[in-house]
């Protein structure tokens, strides 16, 4: 089982990621990273709280957290963003959708 987490939207400009990187998950906790790819730990700390749980299969309606049911949009698909306060800082918010896989 692994989760899968996408960078579907950038809100400003991240350093970091751009929209559609992915890493993953396996069992829930151990973090694979394609080659070349960066992980930003403010996006890390928006996993956080939720990985755990997804992993052992609560809904994500449960959590508050599940998208919108559109074409773009499947049940059970979980969104959250990175911690960065854009209109603040000048960075970039990073939305992330993680999706479970058996």
């Amino acid at each position: 089982m692994k989760l899968v987490v996408e960078v579907v939207d950038i809100k400003g400009k991240c350093p970091v990621y751009e929209v559609g990187d992915k890493f993953e998950l396996d069992e829930g906790y151990k973090l694979k990273i394609p080659e070349g790819l960066q992980v930003c730990m403010h996006g890390l700390a928006a996993l956080m709280p939720v990985y755990n749980a997804l992993a052992k299969g609560v809904k994500p309606q449960m959590l508050g957290l599940a998208g919108k049911e559109t074409p773009e949009h499947q049940p059970g698909e979980v969104f959250v963003q990175c911690l960065d306060p854009v209109d603040l800082t000048g960075g970039g918010t990073a939305v992330f959708r993680i999706i479970k896989e058996i």
